[in-house]
C-alpha cells in the first residue's frame, strides 16, 4: 500500500481523492491546507483524520507518507513540490507546473537531486482519445501533421477566487485552460521542441461582475477581496522544430453562443477533430471520407481520465510503468506560456531557447 497526502484540498483535490479511493493500492493518510475550515470539511467528508495547516509539520508528524498530490493554487506549486521532494516524497503536481519556467526548472532539478518522481498533472494525456490519435499517427494515417488548432473557450466562465488573482494564478485562461490543449497537441505530435511563439492577450470583459446570470464555474477559494487582473482571452501561434504549427485560443469570458473545447489536426494524408468525440477525415478511391470509430469510447470523460492519471502515478511508483508526464515536459510547457505572455506584452515574436 502507498500512503498518500494531499496538499491543497480545494475543488481539484476532490477529483484526486475520488481516484485514489478507487485504487486498491492506495491509502490517503493526511490532508494539508492553509484554510482550516475547508480542511475540516474535507477531513470529515472523506474520513481523513490527520489534518495539517503546515506541510512541514505534516511531513514530520506523518513520516509514513510515500507521495503527495499538490493541488494548491499555482503560486504554491513550486514551494510545496520542492518541500515534499526534499522530505523524500514522490509528487504528482497539478498543472500548470509552476508560475514560470524558472520555478519549473528548479522543481525538476530538485526531483532529480532527490531521486524522486515528479509527475505533472497533464490529465488530457491519459485520455483514450489521445491514445487512439497516437496510434493513428504512428501508423502513418495522417502523413505529415503540419498544422493544428485548439480552442478552449467559455462564455461566462471565470471561476473567481484565486483564479482571477494574477499573484496566485500567474495568468488567466491561457495558464488555466490553454495549458491543457497546448500540452495535449504537443504530446500527440510526439513532443516536438517549441522554437517560437507569437501571442496576444486581452482584458476586455474581465469576470463580468454585473452579468445577470449564474457563473458557469466557481472556485472553492474564499479571498478577502475578489480580484480580477488576469486576461480574459488569449490567442497564440506556436511553431515547433519539426515544422508543425499550433494555433491556440483560450478564454474565460467571450461573447460566443456556447462554450467550445476542441482540437483539430491537419496532415498531408488525413486529419482529425476531438470535439469531444474523435472524428477522422481522409480520402479513399478519389473520394473525401469521414470516419468515426465504433465499439470504443472516444469522447472526453474527465472522471475516467483522472482515474487513468492516478492509476498511472501509482503504477510508476510501483515500478510497473514509465511516467508519460515527466517534469521535463512541464518545464517545456512553462517556456511556451512564458513566451506567449512575453509576446503579448512586447507585441513581438518570442524565440524559445
Amino acid at each position: 500500500m502507498l500512503n498518500i497526502a494531499i496538499i491543497g484540498v480545494g475543488n481539484i483535490a476532490e477529483t484526486h481523492m475520488l481516484a485514489y479511493r478507487a485504487n486498491p493500492e492506495v491509502n490517503v493518510v493526511a490532508f494539508c491546507d492553509i484554510n482550516p475550515d475547508r480542511l475540516a470539511f474535507m477531513g470529515e467528508k472523506w474520513g481523513v483524520t490527520k489534518l495539517f495547516t503546515d506541510m512541514n509539520e505534516m511531513f514530520k508528524e506523518v513520516p509514513e507518507i510515500d507521495a503527495v498530490s499538490v493541488c494548491t493554487w499555482n503560486a504554491a506549486h513550486a514551494p510545496c513540490t520542492i518541500a515534499a521532494l526534499k522530505a523524500g516524497k514522490h509528487v504528482l503536481c497539478e498543472k500548470p507546473m509552476a508560475m514560470n519556467a524558472k520555478e519549473a526548472q528548479e522543481m525538476a532539478d530538485t526531483a532529480k537531486e532527490c531521486g524522486k518522481l515528479l509527475m505533472i498533472g497533464f490529465v488530457r494525456r491519459h485520455g483514450n482519445d489521445a491514445k487512439i490519435v497516437r496510434e493513428f499517427l504512428d501508423s502513418g494515417y495522417f502523413g505529415e501533421l503540419y498544422y493544428t488548432k485548439a480552442t478552449y473557450l467559455r462564455r461566462n466562465g471565470n471561476p473567481g477566487g484565486w483564479f482571477g488573482n494574477k499573484e496566485l494564478s500567474g495568468g488567466g485562461p491561457l495558464i488555466d485552460l490553454g495549458v491543457h490543449v497546448i500540452d495535449l497537441v504537443r504530446f500527440m505530435l510526439g513532443n516536438p521542441k517549441p522554437v517560437s511563439v507569437y501571442g496576444a492577450t486581452f482584458q476586455k470583459l474581465f469576470n463580468r461582475p454585473d452579468i445577470k446570470c449564474e457563473k458557469e464555474y466557481r472556485s472553492t477559494s474564499e479571498l478577502e477581496k475578489e480580484i480580477c487582473n488576469v486576461e480574459d482571452l488569449a490567442s497564440a501561434m506556436i511553431r515547433f522544430d519539426n515544422g508543425a504549427v499550433l494555433s491556440i485560443e483560450a478564454a474565460f469570458s467571450l461573447n460566443i453562443k456556447k462554450n467550445e473545447g476542441k482540437i483539430e489536426l491537419f496532415g498531408t494524408k488525413g486529419g482529425a477533430k476531438m470535439d469531444p468525440k474523435l472524428e477522422l477525415y481522409s480520402e479513399m478511391n478519389g473520394y473525401m471520407t469521414d470516419m468515426s470509430l465504433s465499439g470504443i469510447e472516444t469522447a472526453l470523460d474527465f472522471n475516467v481520465i483522472f482515474q487513468n492519471e492516478i492509476n498511472h502515478f501509482v503504477d510508476c511508483l510501483q515500478g510497473r510503468a514509465t511516467c508519460i508526464a515527466p517534469a521535463e515536459d512541464g518545464v517545456m510547457l512553462m517556456k511556451i506560456l512564458d513566451g506567449v505572455y512575453e509576446s503579448a506584452r512586447s507585441a513581438h515574436e518570442v524565440v524559445i531557447d
